[in-house]
């Protein structure tokens, strides 16, 4: 036995020395890759559609904040933009979209600091003569993407156009174009008249209602289809919501756009929140906005880490969910989607912009025999909608998330409930009990043998009923 837990010990650390060092080499190739990419969009963009497209590889500007205007640099010009509106924006914003360390950015910060050395004799001179003088502002840095994206708005400039050339121009993926309100597609079911209570059902990332409405919704008891009112909405970006191309995706947003597409149409006064991995943190900011409606909160694979004291919060998160290596398979695929922003714009045009083609390909070797509404809730989305979400959500809110849980131990009295497939291997189980160390009463359920999605696929009748419980024990 001893030898044989030696033997496993041996197999598990070269295992892990193979998988970082064929990382590494794999991820540097990435890192030129995706450098390479950011010309060739900036090229196409310039010709298709008539204007540079701003990404988050340029180099960050200074900004005046005396006057909460923002210095930027265009065509050579100098012009300030007035950020009074948008303060909050900018706090919302992530620093992982423009930071996010490289072999490629380390090699180029590191030539840029050595030519700043040899400018550093004047510039110290120069900014003695300041201070002298009196005429030294604060300032603070803040990314150019940012900024154009900010000035198309407070200018009053036109956003890029619906759909962008890389974007899949399709009834469903427009179909929000033809409204003349700009709210979140809902899907709604169960009581008409008189209903008790309502329930608020959020999906993950790159995901859309269909999640819960071809799982769930057909397998609640008629009790439950009486009773409550049954709300799935498609994220702001995702499925048929609106994709707006100069949305920054903000964590204020997409709160927002619940609000206005659920809440207040639907007079929501009491209500349940059903929630799934990026999900989670929507439902607990909602949940703390809205202390006094909230009944219970049913969490599945919550993206919880706890941010080690003295780390930067959103680069901590950053670095657990999308690790940089090519094992296991999901690991791969998070750090793509998190890590490369022109190579995850790409696969996007390769998968989203034909998910109609991939959506046939997949009816036909299946032969029909499968329902592909996973397939459609994972193509129909923008880069842009990913991307921000993807950083201002799940990395951005790393810093408020312990915040919202005090908040709702300490000050809510709503029932908690956890679920976590015991095999995922996007959101570790441990981020489940993370929890519950922060909030005590939360009762947490592992499942065995299930993973990330099949925690509900595959057993939707047997979390039906869960649910079902869950909502009697707290409305009693």
């Amino acid at each position: 036995m001893a030898v044989m837990g030696k033997t496993r010990s041996v197999l598990t650390l070269t295992g892990r020395v193979i998988n970082e060092a064929v990382s590494f080499i794999i991820f540097s190739i990435l890192d030129l890759l995706d450098f390479l990419l950011c010309f060739v969009y900036k090229v196409a963009d310039f010709f298709i559609e008539a204007e540079w497209k701003p990404c988050y590889c340029s180099s960050a500007k200074e900004a005046i904040t005396s006057s909460g205007k923002i210095l930027v640099s265009e065509q050579g010009e100098s012009k300030i933009v007035c950020l009074s509106s948008s303060k909050l924006q900018l706090e919302e914003i992530s620093d992982t979209l423009y930071a996010r360390p490289s072999l490629v950015s380390e090699v180029s910060k590191s030539t840029v600091k050595e030519l700043k050395k040899l400018k550093m004799e004047g510039t110290m001179i120069q900014s003695c003569e300041k201070i002298k003088k009196g005429t030294v502002r604060s300032t603070f840095t803040v990314n150019s993407t940012i900024v154009e994206m900010l000035q198309g708005r407070i200018g009053g400039q036109q956003s890029h156009p619906i759909p962008r050339w890389s974007d899949c121009d399709c009834k469903t993926c427009t179909s929000w174009t033809s409204s003349t309100k700009e709210t979140l597609f809902v899907r709604a079911d169960g009581a008409k008249d008189k209903a008790r209570e309502d329930v608020l059902f959020i999906h993950g990332f790159i995901s859309s209602s269909a999640f819960w409405t071809e799982t769930l919704f057909p397998n609640f008891s008629n009790s439950v289809k009486s009773t409550y009112r049954l709300f799935a909405v498609d994220l702001l970006g995702f499925g048929r919501s609106p994709k707006p191309t100069d949305s920054l995706y903000t964590l204020r947003e997409h709160l927002d756009m619940i609000e206005r597409s659920v809440l207040e149409p639907y007079k929501v006064k009491s209500f349940h929140i059903v929630a799934h991995s990026l999900g989670c943190i929507l439902a607990l900011a909602l949940a703390v906005k809205h202390p006094g409606s909230v009944k219970s909160l049913t969490l599945l694979a919550p993206p919880y880490f706890p941010v080690p004291k003295g780390e930067q919060a959103a680069q901590h998160v950053l670095r657990m969910v999308a690790p940089r290596h090519v094992w296991p398979v999901i690991s791969f695929g998070a750090s793509l989607a998190c890590w490369y922003e022109h190579i995850s714009r790409t696969i996007c045009l390769l998968i989203c912009k034909n998910h109609r083609l991939w959506e046939f390909l997949a009816k036909l070797v299946t032969r029909n025999r499968i329902r592909t509404f996973l397939l459609e809730g994972f193509f129909c989305h923008t880069h842009n909608a990913a991307w921000h979400t993807l950083h201002n959500i799940i990395c951005g809110a790393a810093g408020k998330i312990d915040g919202y849980m005090e908040t709702v131990r300490d000050h809510l009295k709503c029932d908690v409930n956890v679920f976590h497939g015991r095999d995922d291997e996007l959101i570790p189980v441990e981020c489940s009990y993370n929890v519950q160390s922060m909030i005590p009463r939360a009762r947490i359920k592992v499942i065995e043998n299930k993973d990330h999605i099949t925690i509900v696929v595959g057993r939707q009748k047997a979390f039906a009923r869960d649910l079902e419980e869950i909502w009697r024990r707290s409305s009693g």
